[in-house]
C-alpha cells in the first residue's frame, strides 16, 4: 500500500465542506453552531496574542484578516476571503467564534464577535466587543 500524505486539501473540496455539506447538515442552526464551533477550533488551537490572529487566518486558509482598529471595549477587523469563494453565502460564524475565544482567552473577560458581509466590497467585517465587568476564570 502506497503512503500518501496530503500538505493540504484541494480549495475546492474545502469549499464542498464548508458551502454545501455544513449547510446541508447544519440547517437553520448552521450560524449558532459553527459559532460555538469556532470557539471549540480556538482552545484546541490557541495562540498566544492576538497579534497572532492573521497568521492563523492566513494557514487556516481563512482568509486574510486585518487590524482595523481598538477601543477600550472592543476590535475591529476585516477579512478578505482573497480567493472570490461563495462569499455571499458563506456564514462568516466559524471564524467570529474563534476570534472571540482567543480575545476572551488572552484578555481575560466575556468576550462576543460579529461578523457582517459587505456585499459591495466582498469584505467581512467583524466587532470583537468585551465586557470589562465580566471577567472568566482564564
Amino acid at each position: 500500500m502506497e503512503n500518501t500524505t496530503y500538505d493540504s486539501p484541494t480549495r475546492f473540496g474545502y469549499e464542498i465542506l464548508r458551502d454545501h455539506v455544513l449547510p446541508s447538515i447544519l440547517g437553520n442552526h448552521e450560524d449558532e453552531i459553527l459559532y460555538w464551533a469556532g470557539k471549540e477550533v480556538a482552545r484546541k488551537f490557541p495562540i498566544f496574542g492576538v497579534d497572532e490572529l492573521p497568521e492563523f487566518f492566513k494557514e487556516a486558509g481563512w482568509g486574510i484578516l486585518t487590524f482595523v482598529k481598538t477601543t477600550k471595549e472592543e476590535t475591529f477587523y476585516t477579512l478578505d476571503r482573497e480567493d472570490g469563494t461563495n462569499v455571499q453565502n458563506r456564514s462568516c460564524r466559524l471564524e467570529a467564534g474563534f476570534i472571540a475565544e482567543q480575545y476572551q482567552k488572552v484578555n481575560g473577560f466575556l468576550t462576543e464577535c460579529y461578523g457582517e458581509l459587505n456585499v459591495k466590497d466582498s469584505l467581512v467585517y467583524f466587532q470583537v466587543k468585551w465586557d470589562l465587568k465580566a471577567k472568566t476564570g482564564v
